[in-house]
């Protein structure tokens, strides 16, 4: 099942299904998608994101990959929806997209175990990290660098973990260019590793994200470009860029 929240043409936020015929429905009403605000698929109070989780990814960077998952904070002021237009940040010389498996978490937790990690997830997303490299590299705790308005598209849709392969493929298209091409398989750090260490220091709340890392391939955005952002058996979040 594709989980999808949305606002009907009454204003109304609904919590509905998103059917292989392209369809939305909740209580007995149906919708198509361009009938509808799709929203992002939860409000989360915090998005804990992971860098350099692909070795592919650490090696385009010049970077060795780590020993124990390298965390940072992306704020709720970051979230965005598919089918957004994204304001970038002006006078930056380089904003790139980053195709990343997110994880929707179901209810409070601290210190989970690993091999109980999985209960506590409502299921998978996608997201785009934006990220602003003009100042990522000059900032330690990547404030403007990942935290602007915006630079966390997610969606459209969530779905169980099941769902998702194991080795299922996490791309992203600019303006129908595929840019990259890599696998779940290839994490260094599962997503209940990531769990484990990050509710050993923080607690997550119902809604809150967990961002996996990206695989290699991340390139430059220009004024409005399409992003596509794609996972095998989630679907594809679509969304655009702007610079003011």
């Amino acid at each position: 099942m594709r989980y999808v929240r949305f606002r009907d043409p009454a204003g109304a936020v609904r919590r509905g299904t998103w059917t292989d015929a392209d369809e939305i429905r909740f209580g007995g009403e149906r919708y198509t998608p361009d009938e509808v605000d799709v929203l992002a698929p939860s409000e989360p109070s915090k998005l804990v994101c992971v860098g350099l989780n692909y070795a592919g990814h650490a090696e385009e960077l010049g970077k060795e990959p780590p020993d124990r998952p390298r965390l940072f904070f992306k704020p709720p002021n970051t979230v965005s929806s598919h089918g957004a237009t994204v304001t970038l940040p002006d006078d930056k010389d380089r904003i790139e997209y980053e195709a990343e498996l997110a994880v929707v978490i179901g209810e409070q937790c601290r210190n989970v175990d690993e091999s109980e990690a999985m209960e506590i997830v409502e299921g998978y997303t996608c997201m785009n990290d934006l990220s602003n490299r003009d100042d990522q590299h000059v900032e330690q705790n990547y404030v403007r660098g990942k935290g602007f308005d915006g630079a966390a598209p997610l969606g459209p849709v969530v779905v169980g973990p099941d769902a998702v392969p194991d080795d299922a493929f996490v791309r992203t298209r600019v303006n129908g260019e595929r840019k990259q091409d890599g696998s779940l398989s290839e994490l260094i750090f599962s997503v209940p590793e990531l769990i484990a260490e990050i509710t050993a220091y923080i607690t997550l709340e119902a809604g809150d994200v967990v961002s996996t890392g990206t695989p290699k391939g991340v390139g430059p955005l220009a004024d409005g470009d399409e992003i596509e952002v794609e996972i095998e058996g989630i679907g594809t979040l679509q969304h655009s860029v702007r610079i003011p």
